[in-house]
């Protein structure tokens, strides 16, 4: 019941997230690593992909598409952990420390938690973690 619960919440949270970079994706391009190509058309995939791993991971009829979807979520999770961290520096470096430490250090504590709660309510087999 609760991995279902979890299962909706972070739908939720990554069906808002993919919204907001195609409806107003400046605050995302503002936080890429320079250096880029085509930052434009990433943000805008990038919420296409965190859209479309929302509505695999609530389905539930087809294990195998939630799964996909878990994954492909997890992967989403870390592949943008370097804009999180450049967002980080950046931030902290301005003249008056931006957002500051309490949003960015429980910001980077919580990716890996995302990328491991995507794989856990999507049912994503993790034989490392079922040791009886």
């Amino acid at each position: 019941m609760i991995r279902a619960i979890l299962r909706i919440v972070l739908a939720a949270f990554y069906a808002f997230a993919g919204y907001m970079h195609i409806a107003r994706p400046e605050p995302f391009l503002s936080i890429m690593p320079g250096g880029l190509p085509f930052p434009e058309q990433i943000v805008f995939w990038t919420g296409i992909a965190e859209i479309l791993g929302a509505i695999a991971i609530v389905q539930p009829f087809h294990l195998r598409l939630r799964q996909a979807g878990g994954i492909g979520l997890a992967l989403y999770a870390l592949f943008v952990w370097p804009a999180n961290i450049n967002h980080f520096a950046l931030d902290m470096a301005r003249e008056d420390g931006g957002l500051g430490l309490a949003y960015h250090v429980p910001r980077m504590i919580a990716q890996p938690i995302i990328i491991w709660l995507a794989l856990w309510v999507s049912e994503v087999p993790m034989p490392w973690a079922n040791k009886k």
